[in-house]
Protein backbone atom coordinates (compact mmCIF):
# COMPACT_ATOMS: atom_id res chain seq x y z
CA UNK A 1 0.00 0.00 0.00
CA UNK A 2 2.97 2.33 0.93
CA UNK A 3 4.01 1.74 -2.95
CA UNK A 4 0.86 2.53 -4.78
CA UNK A 5 -0.72 4.92 -2.73
CA UNK A 6 -0.54 8.41 -4.55
CA UNK A 7 0.53 10.81 -1.40
CA UNK A 8 2.94 8.70 -0.43
CA UNK A 9 4.45 6.86 -3.35
CA UNK A 10 7.95 6.74 -3.67
CA UNK A 11 9.59 6.57 -6.73
CA UNK A 12 11.00 3.93 -8.30
CA UNK A 13 14.95 4.22 -9.34
CA UNK A 14 15.14 6.16 -12.57
CA UNK A 15 11.55 6.97 -12.75
CA UNK A 16 10.67 10.53 -11.12
CA UNK A 17 7.46 11.57 -9.01
CA UNK A 18 5.61 14.97 -10.76
CA UNK A 19 6.11 17.52 -8.37
CA UNK A 20 2.52 18.70 -7.64
CA UNK A 21 3.79 21.61 -5.39
CA UNK A 22 5.34 23.24 -8.16
CA UNK A 23 1.92 23.90 -10.01
CA UNK A 24 -0.07 26.91 -8.24
CA UNK A 25 -4.07 26.36 -7.62
CA UNK A 26 -5.83 29.89 -7.34
CA UNK A 27 -8.57 29.07 -10.31
CA UNK A 28 -7.11 31.84 -12.57
CA UNK A 29 -7.82 30.63 -16.23
CA UNK A 30 -10.53 30.38 -18.28
CA UNK A 31 -12.51 26.93 -17.61
CA UNK A 32 -13.78 25.49 -20.89
CA UNK A 33 -16.72 23.12 -20.80
CA UNK A 34 -14.27 20.09 -21.26
CA UNK A 35 -12.62 21.48 -18.29
CA UNK A 36 -16.13 21.10 -16.24
CA UNK A 37 -17.06 17.93 -17.63
CA UNK A 38 -13.73 16.33 -16.71
CA UNK A 39 -14.56 17.74 -12.65
CA UNK A 40 -17.79 16.23 -13.17
CA UNK A 41 -16.52 12.85 -14.11
CA UNK A 42 -13.85 12.66 -12.09
CA UNK A 43 -16.59 12.95 -9.14
CA UNK A 44 -18.99 10.08 -10.94
CA UNK A 45 -16.09 8.31 -10.83
CA UNK A 46 -15.77 7.91 -7.18
CA UNK A 47 -19.43 8.06 -6.59
CA UNK A 48 -19.55 3.92 -8.06
CA UNK A 49 -15.87 3.16 -7.32
CA UNK A 50 -16.39 3.62 -3.79
CA UNK A 51 -19.47 1.65 -3.08
CA UNK A 52 -17.97 -1.02 -5.57
CA UNK A 53 -15.14 -1.77 -3.02
CA UNK A 54 -17.82 -1.91 -0.32
CA UNK A 55 -18.81 -5.03 -2.39
CA UNK A 56 -15.81 -6.55 -2.43
CA UNK A 57 -15.89 -7.23 1.06
CA UNK A 58 -19.07 -8.88 0.90
CA UNK A 59 -19.25 -10.15 -2.52
CA UNK A 60 -15.59 -11.57 -3.04
CA UNK A 61 -13.55 -14.90 -1.19
CA UNK A 62 -10.63 -13.66 -2.37
CA UNK A 63 -8.58 -11.73 0.08
CA UNK A 64 -7.22 -9.99 -2.99
CA UNK A 65 -9.79 -8.80 -4.55
CA UNK A 66 -10.92 -7.30 -0.88
CA UNK A 67 -7.76 -5.19 -0.83
CA UNK A 68 -7.87 -4.17 -4.37
CA UNK A 69 -11.61 -3.11 -3.30
CA UNK A 70 -10.50 -1.68 -0.10
CA UNK A 71 -7.52 0.39 -1.16
CA UNK A 72 -9.20 2.03 -4.45
CA UNK A 73 -12.38 2.90 -2.12
CA UNK A 74 -9.92 4.22 0.39
CA UNK A 75 -7.89 6.96 -2.13
CA UNK A 76 -11.35 7.62 -3.79
CA UNK A 77 -12.27 9.18 -0.28
CA UNK A 78 -8.86 11.49 -0.67
CA UNK A 79 -9.79 12.12 -4.47
CA UNK A 80 -13.14 13.33 -3.48
CA UNK A 81 -12.50 15.94 -1.71
CA UNK A 82 -9.69 17.11 -4.12
CA UNK A 83 -12.41 17.48 -7.10
CA UNK A 84 -15.13 18.81 -4.02
CA UNK A 85 -12.55 21.44 -3.32
CA UNK A 86 -11.73 22.24 -6.89
CA UNK A 87 -15.41 22.23 -8.21
CA UNK A 88 -16.14 24.94 -5.09
CA UNK A 89 -13.66 27.49 -6.29
CA UNK A 90 -14.57 26.84 -9.64
CA UNK A 91 -18.19 26.99 -9.14
CA UNK A 92 -18.84 23.62 -10.96
CA UNK A 93 -22.26 21.77 -10.08
CA UNK A 94 -21.47 17.96 -8.84
CA UNK A 95 -23.84 15.70 -9.03
CA UNK A 96 -24.22 13.12 -5.83
CA UNK A 97 -25.10 9.72 -7.31
CA UNK A 98 -23.67 7.73 -10.17
CA UNK A 99 -25.18 7.90 -13.51
CA UNK A 100 -27.07 5.31 -15.18
CA UNK A 101 -24.40 2.73 -16.88
CA UNK A 102 -22.62 3.21 -13.36
CA UNK A 103 -25.65 2.12 -11.60
CA UNK A 104 -25.79 -1.09 -13.54
CA UNK A 105 -22.34 -2.00 -13.40
CA UNK A 106 -23.16 -1.95 -9.54
CA UNK A 107 -26.37 -3.76 -9.74
CA UNK A 108 -24.19 -6.59 -11.41
CA UNK A 109 -21.95 -6.68 -8.70
CA UNK A 110 -24.96 -7.20 -6.38
CA UNK A 111 -25.69 -9.91 -8.46
CA UNK A 112 -22.60 -11.87 -8.76
CA UNK A 113 -20.39 -13.22 -5.93
CA UNK A 114 -16.95 -15.22 -5.68
CA UNK A 115 -15.08 -15.76 -8.82
CA UNK A 116 -17.85 -14.11 -10.86
CA UNK A 117 -17.87 -10.94 -8.62
CA UNK A 118 -13.65 -10.84 -8.91
CA UNK A 119 -14.19 -11.11 -12.39
CA UNK A 120 -16.67 -8.54 -13.02
CA UNK A 121 -15.18 -5.85 -10.16
CA UNK A 122 -11.95 -6.11 -12.03
CA UNK A 123 -13.45 -5.75 -15.82
CA UNK A 124 -15.35 -3.07 -15.04
CA UNK A 125 -13.33 -0.93 -13.27
CA UNK A 126 -9.87 -1.61 -15.52
CA UNK A 127 -12.45 -0.42 -18.58
CA UNK A 128 -13.43 2.11 -16.95
CA UNK A 129 -10.06 3.69 -16.02
CA UNK A 130 -9.09 3.09 -19.47
CA UNK A 131 -11.89 5.36 -20.34
CA UNK A 132 -11.03 8.35 -18.37
CA UNK A 133 -6.68 7.65 -18.77
CA UNK A 134 -6.67 9.72 -22.11
CA UNK A 135 -9.45 12.08 -21.19
CA UNK A 136 -7.34 13.01 -18.10
CA UNK A 137 -4.14 13.14 -20.54
CA UNK A 138 -5.86 15.98 -22.69
CA UNK A 139 -7.39 18.17 -19.77
CA UNK A 140 -3.99 18.09 -18.27
CA UNK A 141 -2.20 19.06 -21.39
CA UNK A 142 -4.86 21.35 -22.96
CA UNK A 143 -6.54 23.23 -19.68
CA UNK A 144 -6.33 27.06 -19.51
CA UNK A 145 -6.91 27.26 -15.64
CA UNK A 146 -4.47 26.06 -13.17
CA UNK A 147 -6.92 24.51 -10.48
CA UNK A 148 -8.33 21.92 -13.51
CA UNK A 149 -4.68 21.86 -14.31
CA UNK A 150 -3.61 21.19 -10.88
CA UNK A 151 -6.74 18.49 -10.65
CA UNK A 152 -5.98 16.46 -13.38
CA UNK A 153 -2.61 16.08 -12.35
CA UNK A 154 -3.52 14.62 -9.33
CA UNK A 155 -6.13 12.32 -10.94
CA UNK A 156 -3.90 10.99 -13.06
CA UNK A 157 -1.53 9.58 -10.45
CA UNK A 158 -4.80 8.14 -8.53
CA UNK A 159 -5.88 6.59 -12.21
CA UNK A 160 -2.30 4.97 -12.66
CA UNK A 161 -2.46 3.28 -9.28
CA UNK A 162 -5.64 1.82 -10.01
CA UNK A 163 -5.14 0.69 -12.80
CA UNK A 164 -1.54 -0.91 -11.40
CA UNK A 165 -4.18 -2.13 -8.37
CA UNK A 166 -6.45 -4.34 -11.04
CA UNK A 167 -3.89 -5.53 -13.33
CA UNK A 168 -2.28 -7.17 -10.29
CA UNK A 169 -5.39 -9.33 -9.42
CA UNK A 170 -3.68 -11.17 -12.91
CA UNK A 171 -7.29 -11.78 -14.01
CA UNK A 172 -7.77 -8.80 -16.41
CA UNK A 173 -8.74 -9.68 -19.64
CA UNK A 174 -6.23 -7.21 -21.95
CA UNK A 175 -7.72 -9.35 -25.38
CA UNK A 176 -11.13 -7.15 -23.88
CA UNK A 177 -9.62 -3.89 -23.81
CA UNK A 178 -10.30 -1.52 -26.94
CA UNK A 179 -7.69 -1.83 -29.84
CA UNK A 180 -5.59 1.62 -30.13
CA UNK A 181 -6.73 3.42 -33.37
CA UNK A 182 -3.56 3.19 -36.25
CA UNK A 183 -1.40 6.00 -36.11
CA UNK A 184 -1.78 9.34 -38.19
CA UNK A 185 0.44 9.65 -41.09
CA UNK A 186 3.44 11.72 -40.84
CA UNK A 187 3.09 15.19 -41.48
CA UNK A 188 5.36 17.01 -44.45
CA UNK A 189 9.15 18.30 -43.08
CA UNK A 190 8.31 21.80 -44.40
CA UNK A 191 5.59 23.92 -45.69
CA UNK A 192 4.75 22.91 -49.28
CA UNK A 193 6.68 19.38 -48.82
CA UNK A 194 5.60 16.58 -50.49
CA UNK A 195 7.03 13.19 -50.64
CA UNK A 196 6.84 11.03 -53.14
CA UNK A 197 7.02 6.79 -52.00
CA UNK A 198 8.12 4.63 -54.65
CA UNK A 199 6.87 0.90 -54.04
CA UNK A 200 9.77 -1.67 -53.15
CA UNK A 201 8.33 -3.46 -56.13
CA UNK A 202 9.18 -0.97 -58.43
CA UNK A 203 12.27 -0.59 -57.36
CA UNK A 204 13.52 -4.82 -57.60
CA UNK A 205 11.11 -6.22 -60.37
CA UNK A 206 10.34 -4.61 -63.43
CA UNK A 207 6.68 -4.44 -64.76
CA UNK A 208 5.13 -5.24 -68.46
CA UNK A 209 5.96 -1.41 -68.89
CA UNK A 210 9.62 -1.98 -69.00
CA UNK A 211 9.76 -5.03 -69.89
CA UNK A 212 8.34 -3.59 -73.17
CA UNK A 213 10.64 -0.12 -73.31
CA UNK A 214 13.12 -2.82 -72.44
CA UNK A 215 12.43 -4.74 -75.88
CA UNK A 216 11.71 -1.64 -77.84
CA UNK A 217 15.61 -0.44 -77.30
CA UNK A 218 16.78 -3.89 -77.88
CA UNK A 219 15.21 -3.62 -81.31
CA UNK A 220 16.16 -0.38 -82.36
CA UNK A 221 20.03 -1.01 -81.55
CA UNK A 222 19.72 -4.54 -83.53
CA UNK A 223 17.93 -2.62 -86.83
CA UNK A 224 20.56 0.15 -86.30
CA UNK A 225 24.01 -2.24 -86.15
CA UNK A 226 22.29 -4.17 -88.69
CA UNK A 227 21.88 -1.08 -91.59
CA UNK A 228 25.53 -0.08 -90.31
CA UNK A 229 26.90 -3.37 -90.78
CA UNK A 230 24.96 -3.39 -94.34
CA UNK A 231 26.70 -0.35 -95.45
CA UNK A 232 29.74 -0.84 -94.49
CA UNK A 233 29.55 -4.67 -96.59
CA UNK A 234 28.27 -2.20 -99.83
CA UNK A 235 30.94 0.10 -99.84
CA UNK A 236 33.12 -2.80 -99.56
CA UNK A 237 31.61 -4.82 -102.80
CA UNK A 238 31.65 -1.61 -104.51
CA UNK A 239 35.40 -0.76 -104.02
CA UNK A 240 36.50 -4.38 -104.61
CA UNK A 241 34.94 -4.34 -108.18
CA UNK A 242 36.02 -0.90 -108.62
CA UNK A 243 39.52 -1.97 -108.20
CA UNK A 244 39.23 -5.06 -110.26
CA UNK A 245 38.25 -3.23 -113.48
CA UNK A 246 40.82 -0.49 -113.27
CA UNK A 247 44.15 -1.80 -115.54
CA UNK A 248 47.38 -2.03 -113.64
Amino acid sequence: MVLLSPGVAGAEPGVPVPPNDLLTDTGKGDVSEADRDFVVKVRLAGLWEMPAGELAQDRSNSRRIKSIGRDIADQHQELDELVRAAAKKLDVALPDDPNKDQQGWLDEMREAEGTEFDQIYIDRLRAAHGKIFPAIATIRASTRNDTVRKLAQRANQFVMTHMTLLESSSIVDFAALPTAPPPAPAAASGAGATTQVVPAANLSTPGPSMNLSLLVVIAVAGLGVAVFVTTRLVRNLGSGRHRRATPS
